[in-house]
């Protein structure tokens, strides 16, 4: 197998592997790994709005909503109308999900140090640099899907 062949298992792995240690980790404080991402997209700004979230974390507006209303049940986040877009929701962390936000941040150390061991800081940021590349083209390539099956769609109706 060639290592355009390898590249998606091998992706797959990684991930599935992160997600398995860090699900472990953050399963024993109550939230789990996808529940921890959401705490830490609004770790990085204080007020976001749901689609922004949905965005962020690299996930779909339903699965994003269930995290939050399980979120909120817990006193971790709220949700509010936009003040310019009564349309749109307004994410923020509550001063407790704040509070376990960066409990988790620090406790989870150990598994970021354990994911990059072997790479120096010069590789860790360039592989940080390509997956960022990577998501890119992958989210180019699903809207160019999207704007194709759109027209698709208006030549069908004319």
């Amino acid at each position: 197998m060639d290592r355009a062949g390898k590249f998606p298992r091998l992706l797959r792995s990684a991930y599935l592997a992160m997600h398995r240690a860090s699900d472990a980790h953050f399963t024993r404080h109550g939230i789990t790994a996808d529940q921890f991402v959401l705490l830490a997209c609004l770790g990085e700004q204080d007020a976001v709005t749901q689609q922004d979230l949905v965005q962020r974390a690299a996930s779909d507006p339903s699965t994003i909503r269930a995290m939050l209303v399980l979120l909120e049940g817990r006193g971790l986040v709220i949700r509010g109308r936009h003040p310019d877009d009564g349309r749109a929701r307004v994410v923020r962390l509550t001063s407790k999900g704040r509070r376990l936000f960066e409990r988790l941040w620090r406790t989870s150390e150990p598994i970021r140090v354990r994911l990059l061991a072997g790479f120096s800081e010069q590789e860790s940021n360039v592989l940080l640099g390509f997956l960022g590349r990577l998501t890119e083209n992958a989210n180019a390539m699903v809207s160019r899907r999207r704007a194709s099956r759109h027209a698709l769609a208006t030549q069908e109706a004319t």
